[in-house]
């Protein structure tokens, strides 16, 4: 029996015992990780999924965490300039080895979902928390307290009182 896997963005054609080296994966050496992302599985029938196979699963333990071979890139612009640069790479890889290729049966396996080194995972959807409501402010309602309370007149300016103390 084989898949077609999807992860990290490529796809891979693996059967039960395939050594594989993928875009990292989150995991120590020696830990079992599950592909969902299948979208073939072949065999004594062939199963093409729309987009992926519902149920299936890739079952992977992984053998080691580690570093690509570096990559050169070098860029030398037109003459006259002499301008030019050299960037390097290593990609972050995952070695895998494939333990088991599920039909059916994902669900209920109880193995994690290999997630990608970013932590995304596809076609799992993260609920985003609720934002909280403001509590309610205490000073608010010693405000509206002080509203219900009739307003005490205000006294006059010093000089209009001068002013009616002058008339009499």
């Amino acid at each position: 029996m084989f898949a077609v896997m999807k992860t990290g963005g490529k796809q891979y054609k693996v059967a039960s015992g395939d050594i594989l080296r993928v875009e990292k994966v989150t995991g120590n050496a020696g830990d079992t990780v599950q592909f969902n992302e299948i979208l073939m599985v072949g065999g004594d029938s062939v199963v093409i999924g729309v987009p992926t196979v519902a149920g299936a699963a890739v079952q992977a333990e992984i053998l080691e965490q580690g570093k690509g071979p570096k990559l050169i890139n070098y860029v030398k612009r037109r003459r006259k300039h002499s301008s030019q640069r050299t960037k390097g790479h290593r990609q972050q890889i995952t070695v895998l080895r494939i333990t088991d290729v599920l039909a059916k049966g994902a669900e209920k396996s109880g193995v994690a979902a290999a997630e990608n080194g970013s932590g995304f995972v596809p076609g799992v959807v993260e609920a985003k928390p609720a934002a909280k409501a403001p509590a309610a402010k205490k000073p608010a309602a010693k405000k509206a307290a002080a509203e219900a309370k009739p307003k005490a007149k205000k006294a006059a300016p010093k000089k209009a009182a001068a002013k009616k103390a002058e008339d009499k």
